[in-house]
């Protein structure tokens, strides 16, 4: 992970909440030393503790923060996560703002546990999708993984995917490849999303990296596993929860897409103690 780009990331965080002052920490707290622990509230996934430090060293890079459990580990109410001991400014200051980050990351690591244990016995992956909260991103889907998933692309910049917008303006699968191969490096994967079996074929002529099965439904994926034979890797996306993940993967498909892990994943419930 990039520092300069995560300092940035948390700098604008903090900036967003004190912006110049914070009025109430201003007029009450004194500088003084002390010691807050982070209270986890419900059980779930630990994730987004390692951010802690970064974070608050931004305040003052005297603060001492303490990791008491693991990421990736499970937590249950009542557990003490973290241990800060800093100035109570510090503390103050950046106490929403670090709540913020480890309660929705935590949320999202455990959304992603709960359904990557559905379908750990299968071959196909789960995997998150851009539809992330703007400006969060990247601890979004580093809980992605942190929760058993693998990420997707992570932005129109890494990866090649033609949605079904793009073949239209195109006019045709074929033109819509023929066009991005003319302007990408050589470097770069390719995936084409299909609607159907014919489609499905289309690119399988033109030899992608990776096709996307669109809302497709279970005997359709699976003729589409047989027709693509390990031509291509076989990417499963649409309308994909607790309820069909398991017959998803059951067709053999190489990977699930699922947005619901971040956009529908409850932040996990914690709180910070003053002592």
């Amino acid at each position: 992970m990039n520092p300069l780009f995560l300092e940035n990331l948390l700098r604008n965080y903090l900036l967003e909440d004190a912006h110049y002052r914070d009025l109430t920490t201003d007029s009450i707290a004194s500088g003084k030393t002390c010691d807050a622990y982070i209270l986890a509230k419900k059980e779930g996934i630990l994730a987004g503790g390692i951010f802690l430090k970064p974070l608050l060293e931004l305040l003052d890079k005297n603060t001492e923060i303490e990791l008491l459990k693991d990421e990736g580990k499970k937590i249950k109410e009542g557990d003490v996560v973290a241990h800060i001991r800093g100035k109570d400014k510090t503390i103050l200051y950046g106490e929403r703002t670090a709540l913020n980050i480890i309660q929705r990351c935590s949320g999202i690591a455990t959304k992603t546990y709960r359904l990557s244990s559905i379908i750990k016995k299968y071959k196909a992956q789960l995997t998150d999708t851009r539809k992330t909260t703007p400006g969060f991103r990247l601890f979004e889907k580093y809980a992605v993984r942190v929760g058993g998933g693998t990420n997707h692309r992570m932005g129109l910049f890494d990866c090649v995917l033609i949605k079904d917008n793009h073949i239209k303006i195109a006019g045709s699968i074929k033109e819509a490849v023929k066009r991005v191969k003319e302007n990408i490096p050589f470097t770069t994967k390719i995936e084409v999303e299909v609607e159907n079996l014919e489609m499905l074929k289309e690119a399988l002529s033109l030899k992608v990296d990776i096709i996307m099965l669109d809302n497709m439904n279970i005997e359709e994926m699976k003729k589409a596993v047989k027709i693509a034979n390990g031509k291509a890797t076989l990417e499963a996306s649409g309308n994909i929860d607790e309820r069909n993940i398991e017959q998803v993967a059951k067709t053999g498909v190489d990977y699930i897409s699922c947005g619901a892990i971040v956009h529908h994943a409850v932040w996990l419930d914690m709180s910070m103690e003053i002592k």
